[in-house]
Parts: structure tokens; C-alpha cells; sequence
């Protein structure tokens, strides 16, 4: 697998991160570079640690992680995007801009799981996995941040509004990852 082939894995594994970073930037009263530099390392380094662990897990669990990792991808984005939901209708402070273990953990899981397959995937190519896993971290925490920004930037002007989108968002992905895995789309 060359480069190009790369840079497009990396940035296809990178747009539900984008889609996540977007829906936190849309939670930030006002864009913060560090908690985005967290957020982007926890979504980059998940990325890279998963693609390497499906790398050596090789096909030992290839039909468990296949079988089960769109349900568990819906089943995280639905409740984090009901609680986004919930929180901008319901809570005074809806903003939920945390960064912290137990806030980005579902996240960045929910975001990489695929990265896991993708790395059995990568185990049957013999692909470089270290410069793999290297290229597609950078390429997730550009994207990461691009998303935080972007989030950011709209989530000022419209701040419930963007975070009820950003819930829906969220629950819509998760249901887009369940359908293609059970190949209704």
C-alpha cells in the first residue's frame, strides 16, 4: 500500500473524528488550543493504538471485532448524542466542554474502532504498520482540530441550536455505521 492509498485511509479514519471534534467545538463558549491538542490526542493516539493492536491481533478475533464493532460504535454515539441532546434542552449549562478521561474515553473509542479491522486488514497486506499508524495519528489530529475549530466557530452563534444538531449529528452517525456494517446502506 502506497502513500496515496495511505493519506486516503487516514483521511477516510479521520471523518468520524471530524464529525466528533466538530460536535465538541460546538460545546466551547470559546475556542481553547490546549483541550483541542487533548481532544485531537486522544482521537489521533486511539487511532494509532487500535490500527496496531487489529495489526497483531491479525485474524484471531477478526470475525468478533467485525461482528460486534458497529454496535458497539452506535450504541456509544447514540448515548453521547442523546446526552448532548438532553443537556442542551434540558440544563441551564448545557455546554459540555470537558476533556477529561471520562468525557473523551467513549469518544475516542467509539471513533476508532474501526481503525481496529482496519488493522487486521493491514496485518493481510503486510503493510508497514509503524509509518501506517504514524501517518494516519497526524493525519486524525489535524482533523481533529480542523473539526474543533469549525465546531467552534458556529457553536458561538447558535449555541443550543448547534448542540441539539450536534446530538443528532452524533446519533445519525452511529446509526450510519450500524446500517452499512449490517449492509442496509
Amino acid at each position: 500500500m502506497g502513500l496515496l492509498e495511505l493519506l486516503l485511509v487516514g483521511i477516510s479514519l479521520g471523518m468520524d473524528t471530524l464529525a466528533v471534534s466538530i460536535c465538541k467545538g460546538l460545546s466551547m463558549k470559546k475556542f481553547d488550543i490546549k483541550k483541542s491538542i487533548i481532544m485531537g490526542l486522544y482521537f489521533s493516539l486511539f487511532h494509532g493504538f487500535m490500527l496496531i493492536i487489529g495489526y497483531y491481533l491479525g485474524t484471531s478475533f477478526e470475525k468478533f471485532i467485525t461482528s460486534t464493532d458497529h454496535w458497539i460504535a452506535f450504541i456509544l454515539l447514540f448515548i453521547i448524542g442523546f446526552n448532548m441532546i438532553k443537556s442542551a434542552l434540558f440544563d441551564s449549562k448545557s455546554l459540555n466542554d470537558k476533556v477529561d478521561f471520562t468525557t473523551m474515553f467513549p469518544l475516542a473509542f467509539a471513533t476508532s474502532i474501526d481503525a481496529l479491522a482496519l488493522g487486521i486488514t493491514f496485518a493481510f497486506l503486510e503493510v508497514k504498520i509503524i509509518f501506517a499508524s504514524i501517518l494516519i495519528i497526524v493525519i486524525v489530529f489535524i482533523m481533529s482540530i480542523i473539526g474543533v475549530l469549525i465546531g467552534n466557530k458556529f457553536g458561538n452563534k447558535y449555541e443550543k441550536k448547534t448542540q441539539i444538531a450536534g446530538g443528532i449529528i452524533l446519533i445519525l452517525l452511529g446509526l450510519k455505521i450500524l446500517l452499512e456494517h449490517l449492509g442496509v446502506l
